[in-house]
């Protein structure tokens, strides 16, 4: 299973850390957010074999990182803002590497519950 914790809610220009434990094995793990009345969206995704790679919208503010001995994958955000508010997911893809880094949900096979990141003005 994948877990996702450490949603909360902040103010614009805050920074926060999502940690996303999963059980090992997994190919590829993407971070995903989806905000209310809006459809889901990738965010980024890590492989060990790979640099961390990041949609538009989000590089140069986020982060992803692994640490290995705990099996999580970590996402640094910096310099929130309410635009960023969303439930945020992690999730598994055993695809080839080009097919993972799209970051289309439909090529994930295995999804954590979300956590809720709340950003205020």
């Amino acid at each position: 299973p994948l877990v996702e914790s450490g949603g909360e809610s902040v103010q614009a220009g805050d920074s926060l850390r999502l940690s996303c434990a999963y059980s090992g094995g997994e190919y590829y793990i993407g971070w995903f957010r989806q905000a209310p009345g809006k459809e889901r969206e990738g965010v980024g995704g890590f492989n060990d074999h790979e640099s961390a790679n990041y949609v538009a919208s989000v590089k140069g503010r986020f982060t992803i990182t692994k640490d290995r001995a705990k099996n999580t994958l970590w996402l640094e955000m910096k310099n929130l803002s309410p635009e960023d508010t969303a439930m945020y997911y992690c999730a598994a893809c055993n695809n080839a590497y080009s097919t993972c880094v799209r970051l289309e949900g439909r090529f994930f096979h295995r999804w954590g519950q979300g956590t809720q990141v709340t950003v205020s003005s």
